[in-house]
């Protein structure tokens, strides 16, 4: 009788961004990586039709938006402290925050409130981290661009034939 023993990771992931720690839940389940990536698909598909080859045509809205569904993809695989950290939003005006919210529409309001203030991530990160977060989560729980199958496979390539041409001709140096 064969045996087989598997085991979860149970330690979060840490990502370590400009000096925070951001704790990734150990484990994520495949349906929960797949909502959050569905979640991830529509926010891009919303922004659907910025051509950043012709700038005069950007709406700067739609780019908004496809940036925060990176970020609500990237948070939702986060532990919810980090989440809660990662996601929170400041209204802010000449450089003084008036208030702290965890939801845009909200706190899009209270800026409104307030001539001159605008909404800011309080963990502000270059697009480029923010992809690079996506790209470590996507390896991490869907199985990345470098996932190697766990056991052999009969599915693999076979190898490619020899160089040259292959005959019955006896070889010379055995004449």
């Amino acid at each position: 009788m064969a045996t087989k023993s598997f085991s979860f990771n149970t330690e979060p992931h840490v990502a370590t961004v400009n000096g925070h720690d951001l704790l990734f839940e150990p484990e994520v389940m495949g349906d929960e990586f797949m909502d959050a990536f569905t979640e991830l698909k529509e926010a891009q598909a919303a922004a659907s039709g910025i051509d950043l080859d012709d700038l005069s045509t950007l709406d700067p809205a739609k780019l908004r938006g496809a940036a925060r569904g990176l970020r609500q993809f990237v948070a939702r695989l986060m532990l919810p402290e980090s989440a809660t950290q990662f996601l929170a939003l400041e209204v802010v005006k000449d450089g003084t925050v008036l208030s702290s919210h965890q939801d845009w529409e909200e706190a899009q309001e209270a800026a409104e409130q307030v001539a001159g203030a605008r909404v800011k991530y309080a963990m502000p990160m270059p697009d480029r981290v923010l992809v690079a977060l996506m790209e470590w989560v996507t390896e991490l729980y869907g199985g990345g661009a470098n996932a190697r199958p766990t056991g052999r496979s009969g599915g693999s390539a076979k190898a490619s034939p020899r160089a040259g041409k292959t005959g019955p001709a006896r070889s010379r140096s055995k004449a």
